[in-house]
Formats: structure tokens, sequence, C-alpha cells
């Protein structure tokens, strides 16, 4: 790929780029910040129920240390692509590695989970296996393709459609990013018909079919590696490995800290596992362990080594970004930086053997999982049957159902693709709260009003 044409100023909605104190790239991060999408992660599931008597992190915390930490990678590979392959590079790329990349790894990360519905990825679970439970009856609406995005529900693919879909009654173009940044956050640049496991850009898929003409734009405005046309399957972007990497390095870290001011974790487990990451790094352990010994409260300890893991990781991602940076340019590189990382340090991998097995298996997880399993497998099936059927034949409550649906998310004049994928962004883009409560008064187990 050529450094000086994957980068672009362009957007979606066809605006220009504009002359301001903010670059274009800052904007993307300033729209998102107040985008309506963002400011809803903040009740969203991330691993443990909210709320609870503990303050844990939820999705918009999460992707606000994400945002964090791609900023930082951004910063460390701008600046690697800007000394190693300045002979390559046009005025105009020089400025966007010194000073921008940075700013579309932070805007990438803050919006990688906007299209994460409620409860975490049991809510994914629900959208997808309601299609497969009803095969029988809903199949035949919709053509192979069509079928293939709602049966494989992926809230990455949706969150190019909350990023870029024209609601009814607003502005084209959804939140109006830079092609830049929407691509950065595709990790599977593929139609869900081409996804297939043991690939790592086609283990999901990355954009509905209603969005695949603007995809199609984005790929070619910051020109993509094709890998087929039919189906559409394309190399990821080489800004997607900085963004996956802030991800599994939050996630990986964070889960575990959470764990233990939930008491999930001992702190001797904790302090064991982070300490051996931190050792396996050759870091200088003897003043990690100097200021252990002035540290006396358990949960600014586990706070401080947190943080050493963290840098610790970042300073590896980059590391691995650039040893792998000719095949992450041609489209060959076939493991994640963290999953490359985790064969040659079992330090990483062991945190995460021991997260599956006593945080992500925890009951009090499994609980909220199960329950929001239910809540939003609830919610589609009291949509979707009435907006199925042809407006002369629904009955008074299929009348009364679609009432509680929003004027921007419905299609009655669309095909019934577009129909369906109206109500599944009503219902994804709830918080764990608003489909609680709903559930509820729908199935009358609450009944009275509220304002």
């Amino acid at each position: 790929m050529d450094l000086n044409r994957i980068f672009t100023h362009q957007r979606t909605g066809n605006l220009a780029a504009t002359s301001a104190s903010r670059t274009d790239f800052q904007r993307d991060f300033d729209r998102i910040i107040f985008s309506a999408a963002f400011r809803r992660l903040q009740n969203k599931t991330q691993v443990f129920p909210l709320p609870g008597s503990v303050f844990v992190h939820n999705r918009l915390t999460h992707s606000l240390e994400v945002s964090s930490v791609g900023r930082s990678l951004g910063s460390a590979a701008g600046e690697f692509i800007f000394t190693q392959f300045a002979n390559d590079l046009d005025d105009q790329a020089k400025v966007f590695y010194q000073h921008n990349l940075q700013n579309v790894i932070a805007a990438a990360c803050l919006c990688h989970d906007v299209g994460n519905p409620a409860f975490g990825h049991s809510g994914e679970d629900a959208i997808a296996s309601y299609f497969e439970k009803n095969e029988n009856d809903l199949k035949t609406k919709f053509t192979e393709k069509e079928w293939a995005d709602l049966v494989n529900f992926e809230g990455n693919a949706n969150a190019i459609r909350v990023l870029t879909h024209q609601q009814n009654g607003k502005d084209e173009g959804g939140t109006q990013l830079t092609f830049t940044t929407l691509a950065s956050i595709a990790k599977y640049p593929c139609e869900a018909i081409a996804k297939k496991k043991g690939i790592i850009h086609r283990k999901k898929f990355g954009f509905f079919q209603n969005e695949k003409n603007t995809f199609l734009e984005i790929a070619k405005g910051v020109n993509l590696i094709p890998e087929n046309e039919e189906p559409s399957i394309f190399k990821r972007h080489p800004f997607v490995w900085l963004v996956e990497a802030a991800d599994d390095i939050c996630y990986n870290i964070i889960d575990m800290e959470d764990a233990h001011r939930l008491g999930i974790v001992s702190t001797s487990d904790c302090e064991d596992l982070f300490l051996d990451l931190i050792k396996s790094e050759n870091q200088n352990i003897g003043r990690v362990e100097d200021k252990l010994t002035i540290l006396t409260n358990s949960n600014e300890r586990i706070s401080y080594l947190r943080a050493k893991v963290i840098n610790a990781l970042i300073n590896k991602s980059i590391e691995l970004y650039q040893q792998n940076f000719s095949k992450i340019l041609d489209g060959s590189l076939d493991r994640a930086l963290l999953d490359i990382y985790k064969s040659d340090n079992p330090a990483l991998q062991e945190i995460e053997d021991f997260s599956i097995a006593k945080i992500y298996n925890h009951k009090n997880v499994i609980e909220i999982e199960n329950a929001g399993y239910n809540v939003m497998y609830e919610l589609l099936n009291h949509f979707i049957p009435p907006v199925l059927k042809p407006k002369d034949q629904r009955k008074s409550y299929d009348k009364m159902a679609l009432k509680l649906l929003p004027q921007q998310f419905v299609y009655d004049e669309e095909t019934d693709y577009q129909k369906v994928l109206g109500v599944i962004d009503f219902v994804s883009g709830m918080t764990d709260n608003f489909a609680t409560d709903l559930y509820r008064k729908i199935k009358g187990i609450d009944i009275g009003m509220t304002v």
C-alpha cells in the first residue's frame, strides 16, 4: 500500500475538507464525543452488571480508555512511519503521520463499540439467534446476503451503520466522519456471506448490505487492498491493527481490575499476574517493588500495576507493529499483534486464561448475559412480526406495538430488510436500563405512567 494514499480528508455526506483551527481528524473525535450513540454507551454493559454498589467500567469508560491507549499507539506509529519512510512520503503525508495519525486512532478507538447493543455480547447473540430460531417464518422475505447479515448480526458491522446511515429526518452521512477514521474500525472488511473462521479479516463481517455502497466508497477513498469482488472482501487497513491492539490491551487488563474491585479476584492473584507480565518485559522491577511498599491500599496497588502493565503492552504492540509493518502493508499478517505477543510470552495468556475461568464465567456475569439475551430477544419479537406485516393486514395490537417505534426507525415504504434494520437500529441502540424498562412494560411486569 502507498503510505501517501491510505488516508483522506473525505467524509460521509460528501462534505469537503474545511480550513479551521481543528484538523478534520480532530473534528472526527469531537463529533463522536458529542454524538448520541456515544453517550448511550454510558449505560451499556462492558462485562459486569450495571449499576452496582461498586463502580465498574461501562462501554463508555472502556471506550475512553481505549482511545487514550490508541492515541499513544498512533503517536508512536506515526513517528515510526515518518522516520523510517521519510523518503517515500509527500509533504501532506509527513504532516499527517507526525501530527494526525494519533487523532485518527484516538477517534476510531472512541467509536469502535458504538454498534454494540446492550448487555454485552449476549445482546449480539440475541439479535442473531432471533432470526435463526424464526428461520422458517422469515428467511424467504430476504435475499441470501440480507439473511446472512441478520443471522450473523455483528457489532462491528453495526458500528459502520450507526456512524454512516441517514435515519429518517436526519442529515446525510450519519455522523459524517472521515473515511480514514471509519476504515480504521473495520476489523472485518468483508460482507457477511464471506465470513470465515480462522481468517483474521474474515472472522466476522464489517458492513450490512444496506451500507455496502458506502463501505465500497470508503475502501476506494483509502485504497484498501481488494481480495475478492463478489462477495466483497478487502484486506485490513494498516491503522486497524493499532485500534485492535488498544482494545485488546484494555479489556485484557481492566476487566481484571474491575473484578478485583468487586472481590471476584483476590489481591494476591491479581498482583501476581500483573507482576509476572511486568517482570517478563524486563522493566525496572526493583522500582516497581519499592513503589508497592509505599502503597498499602489494595485498590491503589492494583491500579498502579495496571498502569505499568498497560505501558508495557503499548511498548510491545508498537515493537510488533514495526516488526510486521511490511506484512501489515501488503495485507499478509494473519494474527493480531497481542496474539503474536501471547505466543511469545505466556504471561498475557495466563491473564486471559484466568479471566475466562474466574471472571467471564462468574455467576453474576452469566446471570446478566442470560437476562440480557431474553430482554433483547423479546423486544425484537415484539416489533419485527408487526413491522413485516403489510399495512392493511396489521391488527390493532400490531399497530399499538409499532406506535412505540420512534419515527426515525420506521421504513414502512421500504423493503422488508430495511424495515427490520430499522427495528434493529432501535433495539441495538438501547441502553441496558431502557431495554429492561421497556421489556417490563410491554410484558405487563410494570404498569403505570413514567415520564
